[in-house]
């Protein structure tokens, strides 16, 4: 028979290892007992000590952690109005407070054109997943440049254009900013007031001082332009300016085309470098040339400015983080420069870019047919959102709700600032269920037809009842 293990118990103050062969032990028997009844020893003194020990330390479950002084942090106040909007189980909740496409009938968009591509790599079996290079896919990169830059620009053909794959629209300032910090002369970066809540966030952490400029009229809710030219021509030679390239977040205020000129000639005159954050190309006015007009203006001049670009809303490929840094120079020998030190920021932040949503863009792009698909798709988008605004202006005439509200309707891309104060939003939170950030900024890509009625009569009482 097989040894047997008595473990202990009533019988026995110790575990114990016994034979029960009835015939005398070999010696390699004998030996292994012994082997068996040492281990047993070891494992019964080890049930208290190395435990004890294990107690008694200071990042024991049983002892206070060592981060307990860590404060909570606050929610994010975009990010956050989710949060909150999901705690919430009104069947009439509405969430106006993230930047994300929705369908009609509320539902979150995939294009068919990005399905297509996602199957024809799906489809490719030649495709592997080894890591890009540091600065990301090469093809990708290229028609980036082309698409925000124009296809005969002349720095592009100079090769004066040298483009990095970033983390979307976040990780492309971020990369920027870094650079900037280690690189430029001037340390200083103006940011329109107001922009997007995590600009500032993004380049103080970068190592850049943030000061603001005029740009939104509260009064006007238009461009506050006179206050915009006189605070960048103060501003110090040399300093860095972050321009919306269009669709302005939060406000939906753009410089018209004569007043983007003007922009130009008082930064190019006083040294000012421009660093252009996209993130709605095509997304504002359907189409990807119009959107790119700010840019171009600059890029042909000859000068020297940065770029940010997300694919995030205009190709609905949100959670890919998909985006890139372009960066314009004046000779093609800086740009290798550049380059090889922009490669230096990303390999310590994170390595190198992820290899699918850029594989996405870079299909759609480079494919004639899928292009003019994507820019079908993209035009329909933007549509609907120019739908919305008329629908909504014309709801609150209807209604009668006091105001001038036409600036809905002059407003472009995916956010309105309605001019709601924060206590007429938190009055709307409370009593209609629509979350919005508390400065009054809507997504108009949230609203559908069903919904509008609602937001009016949520507006309506707001300002008829709430000062």
């Amino acid at each position: 028979m097989s040894p047997q293990f008595t473990s202990p118990g009533a019988h026995s103050s110790s575990p114990t290892f016994s034979s029960s062969s009835s015939s005398s032990s070999s010696s390699f028997s004998s030996a292994s007992d012994r082997r068996l009844n040492a281990l047993v020893r070891h494992l019964a003194t080890e049930e208290s000590s190395p435990m004890d020990s294990i107690s008694a330390s200071p990042t024991s479950a049983h002892a206070d952690s060592v981060f307990a002084h860590v404060v909570r942090g606050p929610e994010d106040p975009i990010l956050g109005v989710t949060v909150a909007y999901n705690k919430d189980h009104s069947p009439h909740k509405l969430n106006l407070g993230v930047g994300a496409y929705r369908t009609e009938e509320g539902k979150p968009l995939v294009l068919n054109v990005v399905r297509k591509a996602e199957q024809n790599l799906v489809n490719d079996m030649s495709r592997v997943k080894e890591y890009l290079p540091i600065v990301g896919l090469a093809d990708f990169n290229k028609l980036s440049a082309r698409l925000i830059l124009g296809a005969d620009s002349p720095a592009i053909q100079e090769n004066r254009v040298t483009t990095v794959q970033c983390l979307s629209g976040t990780g492309s300032l971020r990369v920027g900013g870094e650079f900037l910090a280690r690189h430029y002369h001037e340390r200083t970066i103006y940011i329109p007031q107001p922009t997007w809540g995590n600009h500032t966030k993004v380049f103080t952490l970068a190592g850049l001082s943030v000061k603001t400029y005029r740009y939104y009229d509260p009064a006007t809710r238009g461009l506050n332009f006179q206050g915009l030219l006189e605070d960048l021509g103060s501003a110090p030679a040399g300093a860095v300016v972050l321009l919306h390239a269009c669709a302005h977040n939060p406000t939906g205020v753009d410089p018209t085309l004569e007043q983007w000129e003007q922009i130009r000639q008082l930064m190019r005159s006083r040294a000012l470098l421009p660093f252009f954050d996209s993130a709605y190309q095509g997304f504002a006015s359907g189409s990807l040339d119009a959107d790119a007009q700010s840019v171009r203006r600059f890029a042909a001049d000859g000068g020297e400015l940065l770029l940010a670009q997300s694919y995030a809303k205009n190709m609905g490929l949100y959670g890919e983080r998909v985006g890139a840094l372009s960066i314009v120079l004046k000779t093609a020998e800086v740009a290798s420069k550049v380059e090889s030190q922009l490669k230096l920021v990303i390999r310590p932040m994170y390595s190198n870019p992820p290899i699918h949503g850029a594989s996405i863009v870079a299909t759609i792009l480079k494919d004639r047919d899928l292009f003019n698909e994507w820019t079908i798709e993209l035009k329909a988008m933007a549509d609907r959102i120019i739908s919305m605004r008329h629908q909504l202006f014309d709801s609150l005439r209807a209604k009668g709700t006091p105001g001038d509200w036409s600036h809905i309707i002059k407003q472009i891309g995916m956010f309105t600032f309605t001019g709601l104060n924060p206590e007429q939003v938190a009055f709307m939170t409370k009593e209609y269920h629509i979350y919005m950030t508390s400065d009054g900024r809507i997504s108009m890509a949230g609203l559908s037809s069903r919904t509008v009625p609602h937001l009016t009569e949520a507006i309506h009482a707001a300002v008829t009842r709430v000062a």
